[in-house]
């Protein structure tokens, strides 16, 4: 009768799910820590880097489980939204004195799969369609665009274009941004073009969740091993686009590309001007996001850093630019 006991009190305890682990889900609004960081340890009074004036920038933690892993950001004024790669979202506000304030959480209201795994909601990329403010979002693992409301309460429509159908599972819509014509670009992280030369990447003349609308294939070219990783467009209609590459001595490096949107067309291959290195001894991470603002006359860049979960060698590193280009 002990033994049955026993048995019986660990069936209750252990929970029913035998199989994959369930994504980590906020219990609680998080406590988040920002760090101050300089743009290179090395140099400390430097502040530019090319075009870029270094305005400030802080390192992002906290010991709740869930939080980290974030893959793409929208800034308006002083509020911001984080969207990490498992579909959880972090909002909050945060002025001159770097500390994030009225601090909330929460989840895309549905997406590929049952989410109860993380790659079920492998969210990397996300614009606000500037006609209606809804949001679009890109899954890689599903290779699949899902539109929600402006405030992620509801899924409005999603599709699989075709065109996405052979990207890898965890090299698929990365990047996104919507042109001042209208256009929207999505970007594989790694699928090669053909030729080898370049990645492959989508324009979309209306909205890209819409099944009547058929993309057209244009390559982008990044610097020699570097992938695309976001993209964003200034305010004089230039498209900026972060690409994140790898080496062994210095782990994830990146780099800002700057692009002609008028070279942008079907079939052809884009290259763009480098105007800023994240290398060396100046600060570098897994950048992943990036975003444009205004600050009256200011144009203001954001880059964003995932730490992929916690990751002990990576950071959530939010880095505040003014673009004098």
């Amino acid at each position: 009768m002990r033994i049955l006991l026993i048995v019986l009190a660990v069936l209750v305890l252990l929970p029913s799910w035998s199989g994959d682990e369930r994504l980590p889900l906020f219990d609680r609004v998080p406590d988040v820590t920002a760090t101050p960081v300089p743009l290179s340890t090395a140099r400390p009074t430097l502040r530019r880097l090319g075009p870029l004036t270094y305005l400030g920038g802080v390192q992002l933690s906290s010991r709740t489980w869930a939080f980290g892993g974030y893959s793409s950001l929208l800034v308006r004024g002083n509020r911001f939204l984080l969207l990490s790669d498992g579909g959880l979202t972090l909002r909050f506000t945060m002025g001159d004195d770097w500390r994030p304030h009225a601090i909330s959480v929460g989840t895309l209201p549905a997406g590929p799969g049952t989410g109860w795994r993380k790659q079920e909601r492998d969210s990397e990329s996300m614009i606000a369609d500037p006609r209606t403010g809804e949001l679009l979002v890109g899954f890689e693992r599903y290779n699949e665009l899902w539109r929600y409301d402006a405030g992620l309460t509801r899924a409005i429509r999603h599709h699989a274009p075709s065109a996405m159908g052979r990207w890898p599972r965890n090299g698929g819509a990365e990047a996104m941004a919507s042109l001042r014509d209208g256009r929207t670009l999505v970007f594989s992280e790694d699928r090669d073009a053909p030729g080898g030369i370049g990645k492959e990447a989508l324009i979309f003349a209306g909205d890209p969740t819409d099944p009547a609308v058929l993309p057209e294939r244009f390559t982008f070219v990044p610097p020699d091993d570097y992938i695309p990783t976001d993209a964003a467009v200034l305010p004089d209609g230039r498209l900026l686009v972060l690409v994140r590459g790898f080496a062994l001595f210095d782990l994830f490096t990146a780099k800002l590309v700057l692009v002609d949107p008028a070279t942008i067309r079907t079939a052809a291959s884009v290259r763009g001007r480098e105007i800023a290195s994240f290398t060396g001894d100046v600060i570098h991470d897994n950048f992943e996001g990036l975003a444009v603002t205004r600050e009256g006359d200011a144009t203001i860049l954001w880059v964003l850093s995932d730490d992929n979960g916690l990751n002990p060698i990576q950071r959530t590193l939010l880095l505040k630019f003014r673009f004098d280009g």
